[in-house]
């Protein structure tokens, strides 16, 4: 008989991990110039070792804030007090700081969830999933419809159209078709009317037949000649129904005030304060980037609780509180700098590449990509993104968000020397200029593209002509 006996084995491994610090610095940076100011004063709040700087400083301490705070510093273990982006892969390790793995975990989570979450400083409006969940839920029905409504809801566009086919969701749950059409009825029986159609006529009619269930007629051209209104062809629709152009033109009325795209009054954004967090300006003929700390809270140490600490007949728990909640705002106020320091390199960068566009408006920007960005600044793509997000430049072209500086080229990330988004704007303006009567086709416009040294193909306009919401060509004619 043998015996497996115990075995001490020692492995010396590697092992980058997310410091509390470091999860605020990412928290920090992402914030938006509004968010970050209540963040400072909720962290005035709740540390009373912050304070806001006054226009005149008190001098009642035997060193200054500067003195104190380097003395504090360096006794923040290194791997805080370096540069964490040079030496952290944020995108990467952001999941593994929340995995509570061990009990160094635990109390990292325990740090972390002592600071204002995220959330507290961002409204969160109800979209048309929420609206119809919640409706779904005070629903009376058995439990196979309910789940295949789940399913339904969740595969709605953001105008409220289902995008599945009934064989795509019995597939995709193994459901019968019987409770899909039943799901289908509940769903569609929900606020707003319309929810739940699978194209334009089914939604119109669909909202016909609760609003004006007695105006047959309007039901009748929605069915049967609703291309007839899209291009507003009334004399078509009177002869085809052998009804006068006035009696049809009145229920064409009926027909335009139905909404043909229910579910953006719970999608699209609402409208929000907008505060630039840089400025772009232009000194000795050179674009340069200047942080907006107008009204930001200026942070500094409490002299009051620099005394208290100094003291040696403090009490050791106060002392242990104290010291513990200087550490929390030295980090902070690292963290801030860090935050700026940050910004002001990616937006350097920017007004590097992007100087025509701000000399001569949109249709001078230029393809620019995330990774790029961070390549010349020596961070991860993931900071590029946190430091752009919802953060707006004041520019000689307006309030623009940072994000918007960013496009891929024509002809994809590694080549062209044309952004996405200035070509859309060159097919939108063909299409704004073309003739009415005769409006270009998709072809048409690949070929004067191609006259312009632009090569694309017909599907590619195609596309994006309807990520613009630009109709057909059919829909756009106008008959004289």
């Amino acid at each position: 008989m043998s015996w497996q006996g115990l075995k001490l084995n020692l492995r010396v491994a590697q092992k980058q991990i997310l410091t509390p610090g470091l999860v605020q610095m990412v928290s920090v940076l992402a914030l938006n110039r509004l968010e970050l100011r209540e963040m400072i004063n909720q962290e005035m709040v709740e540390n009373p070792v912050l304070e806001e700087l006054s226009e005149e400083p008190t001098v009642s301490d035997n060193y200054s804030d500067e003195t104190f705070l380097k003395a504090e510093t360096e006794k923040i273990p290194e791997k805080e007090a370096a540069n964490p982006f040079d030496e952290f892969d944020v995108g990467s390790f952001f999941n593994q700081y929340l995995d509570s793995g061990g009990d160094g975990g635990q109390s990292q989570e325990r740090e972390v969830s002592e600071r204002p979450s995220f959330e507290k400083f961002l409204s969160s409006p109800t979209g048309l999933t929420e609206h119809l969940t919640w409706q779904l839920s005070v629903t009376i029905c058995s439990e196979s419809v309910r789940e295949v409504a789940e399913s339904i809801i969740g595969n709605l566009d953001e105008n409220g159209y289902l995008m599945a086919t009934p064989e795509e969701l019995a597939q995709e749950g193994k459901y019968s078709l019987e409770d899909i059409e039943d799901a289908l009825a509940v769903v569609q029986e929900f606020d707003p009317l319309g929810v739940g159609a699978r194209d334009l006529r089914e939604c119109l009619l669909m909202q016909l037949k609760t609003l004006d269930p007695q105006n047959t007629l309007a039901q009748q051209i929605v069915a049967d000649h609703l291309k007839f209104v899209q291009a507003n062809q009334l004399k078509e629709i009177a002869r085809a129904l052998n009804r006068p152009v006035e009696v049809v033109k009145h229920a064409v009325d009926v027909i335009k005030k139905c909404d043909p795209r229910p579910g953006l009054r719970y999608n699209k954004t609402e409208p929000r304060l907008v505060e630039p967090d840089v400025y772009f300006r232009k000194v000795d003929d050179e674009w340069q980037v200047f942080l907006n700390e107008d009204d930001m809270p200026q942070l500094r140490l409490s002299p009051t609780y620099r005394r208290l600490l100094a003291r040696d007949a403090a009490d050791r728990d106060v002392r242990n509180y104290v010291k513990e909640r200087f550490t929390a705002a030295i980090q902070l106020l690292k963290n801030i700098e860090q935050r700026k320091h940050t910004i002001l390199r990616v937006c350097q960068s920017i007004i590097a590449r992007q100087g025509e566009y701000l000399d001569h408006g949109p249709d001078a920007l230029k393809p620019m990509m995330i990774k790029e960005v961070a390549e010349e600044v020596g961070v991860h793509p993931s900071t590029v993104s946190r430091a752009v997000a919802s953060k707006y430049a004041h520019t000689s072209q307006g309030v623009i968000e940072l994000r918007s500086f960013f496009s891929e080229s024509v002809n994809g990330p590694e080549g062209g020397g044309m952004s996405l988004l200035t070509l859309k704007r060159v097919v939108k303006k063909m299409i704004e200029e073309e003739d009415s009567a005769k409006p270009l086709t998709d072809d048409q416009i690949a070929k004067k593209l191609e006259e312009n040294g632009i090569r694309v193909t017909r599907r590619t306009v195609a596309k994006y002509r309807e990520d613009m919401r630009i109709p057909s060509t059919h829909q756009r004619r106008v008959k004289a």
